[in-house]
């Protein structure tokens, strides 16, 4: 008994085994359009496993692609009278069918399967699932609501969004994801996810506001917190930070342990130079905290707010706070921040190095050796020590390896090997950084390697990239007289190659960190009067659109955000230009 038991159980095996091997093989051949080999392999599987389903709808896709319609029918019809509960195989009669230019004949058949999920729902995942490869996508929506009448406990809403979504039906898309939120709150980040797919940094864009339209009304007709959550984070996404915030407070009022979210949104709207909102955002973080951390943090961000705005007697705001919290492991972000201040704007590098070497002292992890090690370095290329600010930057990399810290420093390395003149090598470590995980130092990296790239000496003849580095070194230590003296020189030595146009889009640069806007806007005109097609021209529209601005001549303004959208509408600035384009023309945004 045993010895039958154990020959027929080998049997079971081998066959399966056979199976698992002949599958890929009918694969291949499927994918390589060898239909008639893969036909004889899939016959072979569905005679052994008569039920799977995966072997009949290859057998019936090879039929079909060899015109062998009747055999199509003739195998689901034999299917269907064994068991007449795989009502899915409607489905393939009907695109069988369909196949054959009868389609009054097919949307009968599907119509028939998505009547079956009312006796049963067992197949109706699998109807809906076939009707949407096969593109009835109203029908599959259908098959999908059948189905959770039937299932009430189970949800649909995500495979019905991501069908609207296909349909270009926004606003249906928007709503059954909400609808998903609604019931199951858990997959609030996945709909997230999805959804910004859609979502762009343009709040009048049709679909923005589809979103938008299905929030508040799902909000006014069933209002919960996480509306407000979504709504926060749509605001986000358009960069309209002041609005966030509003909804923000709203989730605070609800529940008072959400501050984490208004600390993270005063430090995107910090990073997006929308200071007011940052600052409204660490004041009120203030107000509500009972935590030491996170008053700390809210200080240094409000000290970083104070020192972009310009606003007076800084060192007196940083001195009230060590005199509130000290000088120890717990101020160390604020220590840095002020070597920082210390060196590049009060020009005092030596009195910021004994700063960071007292903060050193108080550092436990190599986290926060490290961020103290970068500023170190900083500080000892502004002096011009670039060998002794490479044996920091490199200390960084070695023990830290792929942390972000190990990427700002390696970009560090190369940047300081440029200001040296060290131009393969700081290649070398860009090309690294070209595809790094963090945005902002790929995007300086590219930046880098294409000024780099673009201008590097060939056959050893100058080419003027040695003094835009030293311009750009002039330019970091603040000496920027000599920076704009070094540019002079190109002018000079290199007129009407690649590099001037590069030297006066840096000089323009030069100009407005001076202060000297009138002068900018002459030298960013040039550029472009110099170079029609060239790589700086919005740029350029955008610096001196942002000019007029400050000036106070909105019409000016207006003119050169408008060249940006006729003229260059896949810049980066374009979204930013249009939003200030409809407000300087006074449209209700």
């Amino acid at each position: 008994m045993m010895k039958r038991f154990l020959i027929l159980f080998f049997l079971v095996i081998s066959q399966v085994v056979l199976a698992q091997s002949d599958y890929p093989l009918a694969e291949n051949y499927y994918r390589n359009n060898e239909y008639e080999k893969a036909l004889q392999i899939y016959q072979k599987l569905v005679d052994k496993s008569p039920y799977n389903t995966t072997y009949i709808q290859r057998l019936v896709d090879c039929y079909q692609e060899l015109n062998r319609f009747s055999s199509v029918d003739s195998l689901l019809t034999l299917k269907q009278k064994k068991n007449k509960k795989l009502t899915f195989y409607n489905v393939l009669l009907g695109y069988n069918y369909e196949r054959q230019q009868q389609p009054e004949k097919a949307i009968k058949l599907y119509k028939k399967a998505i009547k079956s999920i009312d006796k049963n729902a067992n197949y109706g995942t699998t109807i809906a699932n076939l009707l949407k490869n096969y593109n009835q996508l109203d029908l599959a929506i259908e098959a999908y609501n059948a189905t959770a009448k039937k299932r009430p406990k189970s949800s649909y809403g995500f495979q019905i969004a991501q069908i609207y979504g296909e349909k270009g039906d926004f606003p249906k898309m928007f709503e059954s994801y909400i609808d998903l939120v609604d019931k199951i709150p858990s997959r609030l980040k996945t709909v997230k996810r999805y959804t910004a797919q859609y979502i762009t940094d343009d709040s009048e864009s049709e679909i923005n506001i589809a979103f938008k339209k299905a929030l508040l009304r799902k909000s006014a007709s069933n209002p919960k917190a996480i509306w407000n959550s979504l709504l926060s984070w749509l605001f986000v996404q358009q960069k309209e930070y002041n609005k966030a915030l509003i909804q923000e407070k709203a989730l605070y009022a609800r529940d008072a342990d959400e501050l984490a979210s208004i600390v993270n949104l005063g430090e995107i709207a910090f990073f997006n130079n929308d200071f007011e909102t940052a600052q409204k955002s660490f004041e009120f973080i203030l107000d509500k905290t009972n935590y030491p951390d996170e008053k700390v943090n809210a200080h240094l961000y409000l000290l970083k707010i104070a020192i972009k705005q310009e606003v007076p007697k800084i060192e007196d705001k940083f001195e009230t706070v060590f005199s509130e919290f000290g000088k120890n492991e717990n101020t160390l972000p604020i220590q840095v921040e002020y070597a920082n201040y210390v060196t590049f704007v009060k020009n005092e590098p030596e009195n910021a190095q004994e700063i960071l070497e007292e903060a050193m002292s108080y550092a436990k992890s190599k986290f926060q050796q490290a961020r103290i090690k970068l500023k170190l370095g900083d500080v000892l290329v502004f002096t011009g020590k670039f060998n002794q600010a490479l044996i920091y930057y490199t200390q960084i990399q070695s023990k830290l390896k792929s942390h972000p810290l190990a990427q700002q420093a390696r970009f560090k390395v190369a940047q300081t090997s440029y200001f040296k003149g060290d131009f393969a090598w700081a290649k070398a470590q860009l090309k690294v950084l070209k595809g790094s995980a963090t945005q902002l130092i790929a995007n300086d990296a590219v930046a880098l390697f294409l000024t780099i790239s673009d201008n590097e000496p060939k056959d050893s003849i100058p080419s003027g990239l040695k003094q835009i580095a030293q311009s750009d070194l002039f330019s970091f230590q603040n000496k920027n007289a000599e920076a704009l003296a070094v540019l002079e020189e190109v002018f000079v030595d290199f007129g009407g190659q690649p590099i001037e146009y590069e030297a006066l889009f840096k000089k323009g640069k030069l100009l407005v960190k001076l202060k000297k806007y009138d002068e900018a806007i002459l030298t960013f005109a040039e550029v472009v009067a110099n170079d029609a097609e060239g790589i700086y021209n919005d740029d350029v529209y955008y610096e001196v659109a942002e000019l007029f601005n400050k000036l106070n001549k909105p019409e000016k303004a207006q003119e050169y955000y408008q060249k940006i959208i006729f003229e260059h509408p896949s810049s980066i600035y374009l979204v930013d230009a249009r939003k200030k384009f409809r407000k300087l023309r006074g449209d209700d945004i």
